[in-house]
């Protein structure tokens, strides 16, 4: 084990094992631990290695790099680093080979994190379909120890040039650092890279609400509509003001007609909490016509299949293209049930409890108070205002004077 002033050039110049030899170390002088390894097999090319004795006095060593890919200025670095450890009592190589156990993304997210997610999240095909879109290509090969916010963060710039949404690209960089949360409270890693990585948070809050001529529209191409279980569907969300889920796997078991309730179950609420929703006289004509009751578990079904539907998209594409109702989204059923509520006079505590929001600040963004509605309430104050008016009092007019002629023209 020769021991070399190690320069560039010596690098590029002397790493030859002798002929008798199958390798040989050139250690470096002036940085204990650091040497390079040069085989026979590969001329002209070493590998940078650190060695050091660990918490037993047992020699070790730690690979650095190739010569060819890693520098001599970067291998110095490194091999002070390794020699810090080791000082504070660190192991590198047992460290290494810690690393080496964690698993790729790929591996943490099929095999630790669907688990999860199938048990505690309604959503969780949303996050398989993003892992495979996007995330899978990129750091999917990567250990989790070695995703690096920079990285992270330029893809989430790169989807956005993409053309995806501002929205939709914050989505991906949550589910990142859901995983990763997840694998620091397994203990696979000890931090979380991706905390508090600045996201675009665009506000993409949309309300659309129809006026009385487009609901009027609506509910005439519902009562036509040749699909007539999607048509049912479409009316009871806009008269429960339920969620699109809650109205899909809605069964006869939970529909309490006489005493018009219906229940959702905590299993596909949003709030995880069981709730009950009054049920008006459209929807109970709804219930009444849908004709499913004694003949399947659930209360809307696909009368081709036999099952409750998945997805109604195509079919209230159409319906909505009919009413002629431009960037009408189902969910604005909801939003408008709610501002329907209000309107009607009705308290925000009253519209939270039936739409099942535990925060009332959600209420308040359903909660759409129409413009004739506001004039309506100050225009009370002005009624009252003008019945406790007291009228004026005409004034009287001021005396005359009254001119007397007397004999000799004087008063």
């Amino acid at each position: 084990m020769p021991v070399v002033q190690l320069t560039n050039k010596f690098i590029k110049q002397h790493l030859v094992c002798p002929e008798n030899k199958s390798r040989i170390e050139f250690c470096c002088d002036d940085l204990k631990g650091l040497f390079v390894e040069v085989r026979r097999s590969a001329k002209n090319q070493g590998t940078y290695f650190f060695r050091y004795k660990d918490a037993h006095k047992k020699t070790c060593t730690v690979k650095i790099g190739l010569t060819a890919d890693v520098t001599l200025k970067q291998a110095r670095a490194k091999a002070k680093e390794l020699r810090a450890d080791v000082s504070l009592g660190k192991d590198p190589k047992e460290y290494r080979d810690k690393q080496r156990q964690v698993p790729t993304l790929a591996e943490y997210m099929i095999n630790t994190y669907m688990h999860y997610a199938k048990q505690h999240k309604r959503t969780w095909r949303n996050d398989e379909q993003m892992f495979e879109r996007h995330i899978e290509k990129r750091f999917g090969h990567l250990r989790l120890s070695n995703i690096k916010r920079g990285s992270v963060q330029s893809f989430h710039t790169q989807l956005r040039e993409e053309g995806l949404a501002p929205a939709t690209c914050d989505h991906y960089i949550k589910l990142l650092r859901r995983l990763l949360n997840h694998a620091v409270d397994n203990e696979v890693i000890d931090v979380n890279p991706l905390v508090r990585l600045k996201l675009f948070n665009a506000d993409n809050k949309k309300e659309r609400y129809l006026s009385d001529e487009e609901l009027s529209r609506l509910i005439n191409v519902l009562k036509a509509h040749e699909n007539r279980m999607v048509s049912s569907i479409v009316l009871f969300l806009l008269s429960t003001g339920a969620r699109l889920n809650e109205a899909l796997t809605a069964t006869w078991e939970n529909i309490d007609v006489t005493n018009k309730t219906w229940r959702v179950s905590a299993s596909i609420s949003k709030s995880k909490k069981m709730r009950a929703i009054p049920l008006n006289s459209t929807a109970i004509n709804v219930l009444n016509e849908v004709g499913t009751e004694d003949k399947s578990e659930y209360v809307f079904i696909n009368t081709k299949t036999g099952k409750p539907y998945i997805c109604i998209k195509n079919t209230w594409t159409h319906i909505r293209e009919q009413a002629g109702l431009v960037g009408f989204r189902l969910h604005d059923l909801r939003h408008n049930y709610a501002s329907m509520l209000v309107n009607s006079g009705r308290s925000l505590y009253e519209v939270q409890h039936i739409l099942g929001h535990s925060d009332p600040k959600v209420t308040q963004r359903y909660a759409h108070l129409s413009t004739e509605t506001l004039h309506e309430a100050v225009d009370a104050v002005s009624n009252r205002l003008s019945k406790v008016e007291k009228p004026r009092e005409t004034p009287s007019e001021p005396p005359q004077t009254v001119l007397r002629v007397v004999a000799g023209g004087k008063t």
